[in-house]
């Protein structure tokens, strides 16, 4: 080989080299369970209402939904399902959650308009959650505060969430506070984030993905009752926000009393993809809680069995729950070191349903996992 030649070569390999560097690498691993370590959030074991937004039609406001404002359903490119959105000073709510029990659960998945200039700090762009005693639209929509509890998020300089919990009569806020959200932050280039809240009682916790931004001992008012869940959008002319896939269950689950005192534990929070065994990263909690009774008691056994809801072909429901039984055994042994020996599985597809599949909150009930004690 000529001087030249090799120099040719030796430049082609050294271009190659940069061009692969530079070049995005991809994976097929799918996301472990063990992104979501510090996840402690365990849904409630009763769903209440659910909303996908697959019922409404693409440029309609949701019928089940009333404002003071404006807003759509729309698609968004690169993310799955339909979205609500909601648009500049406008206050919605869904009319189907009218009494929020002591105890429950709320999760849902949030966007924003990544337009919106991260650098401004003085006209942040909120979307706030909002828990009122309040029953009626007409007091909802003149933001009277009375007694309300209300967590805000905003992207913007580095990610912002504040909280505000306003007395029931003097309607002056007797918490209020506010810290960094890196979770949900433009400049870290993460417009949407999964938002789960879990009320025991007077205790308010709120997660952002696999972070806890709030844990507030002392946020419901023990002498209220709070009715209504209400989501405001001030945005200073700067865009809208989206919601999709809400979720509201009830109760606290008891592990370890329902599975070593009565022999059976059922759970709807270890969560699946479509039509998949794949299950989804923020059922880690729910498989915690499941791993650490097991762990307490090394002497128990449990059979796993899976259950569907009655959508599409029932032999297929068969299998795809037995599929799911043995992925939650999978995910037992293999991020929280259960012995498989201890693990039996099965799987009844839509067999016995525990509610009926009239609704989206009854398919969401009959879409479950259940440790029976052996």
């Amino acid at each position: 080989m000529t001087k030249n030649s090799l120099s040719i070569a030796l430049c082609l390999l050294l271009v190659s080299q940069l061009v692969y560097a530079q070049t995005p690498q991809r994976t097929t691993e799918s996301p472990s369970l063990k992104t979501y370590s510090k996840f402690d959030f365990v849904p409630g074991d009763r769903v209440t209402a659910l909303e996908d937004f697959s019922q409404g039609e693409i440029g309609d406001f949701p019928a089940r939904w009333n404002s003071n404002g404006s807003g759509e359903l729309v698609t968004i490119e690169g993310q799955p399902g339909r979205w609500l959105q909601l648009n500049d000073a406008t206050l919605a709510f869904p009319e189907f959650v009218k009494n929020l029990p002591d105890n429950f659960t709320l999760e849902f998945t949030m966007a924003a308009n990544p337009t919106i200039d991260p650098a401004h700090r003085y006209t942040l762009h909120y979307l706030s959650l909002l828990f009122t005693p309040e029953t009626e639209a007409k007091a909802l929509f003149a933001h009277r505060n009375t007694g309300n509890v209300v967590v805000s998020f905003c992207p913007q300089t580095g990610g912002v969430s504040t909280v505000d919990v306003w007395d029931m009569v003097s309607r002056i806020p007797v918490i209020r506070n506010k810290i960094a959200t890196p979770t949900f932050s433009f400049k870290n280039q993460k417009s949407t984030a999964r938002v789960s809240v879990w009320r025991q009682k007077t205790r308010l916790r709120v997660y952002l993905d696999d972070e806890k931004i709030w844990d507030i001992p002392q946020a419901f008012a023990p002498e209220a009752t709070y009715h209504r869940l209400a989501f405001q959008v001030a945005s200073f002319g700067k865009g809208p926000y989206y919601l999709s896939d809400l979720r509201l269950a009830e109760g606290a689950p008891d592990t370890r009393s329902k599975l070593l005192t009565e022999g059976r534990f059922v759970t709807t929070g270890i969560g699946f993809d479509t039509n998949s065994d794949r299950i989804k990263p923020e059922s880690f909690g729910s498989l915690k809680q499941i791993a650490e009774v097991l762990g307490e008691n090394p002497a128990v056994r449990v059979r796993i069995i899976g259950h569907t809801d009655s959508d599409g072909d029932a032999p297929a429901n068969l299998e795809l729950s037995k599929r799911r039984a043995v992925a939650v055994r999978a995910a037992l042994t293999s991020q929280f070191g259960v012995n498989a020996s201890r693990l039996d599985t099965d799987g009844r597809g839509e067999t016995q349903p525990a509610s009926p599949n009239t609704t989206a909150e009854g398919k969401a009930n009959n879409r479950r996992v259940e440790f029976v004690k052996l």
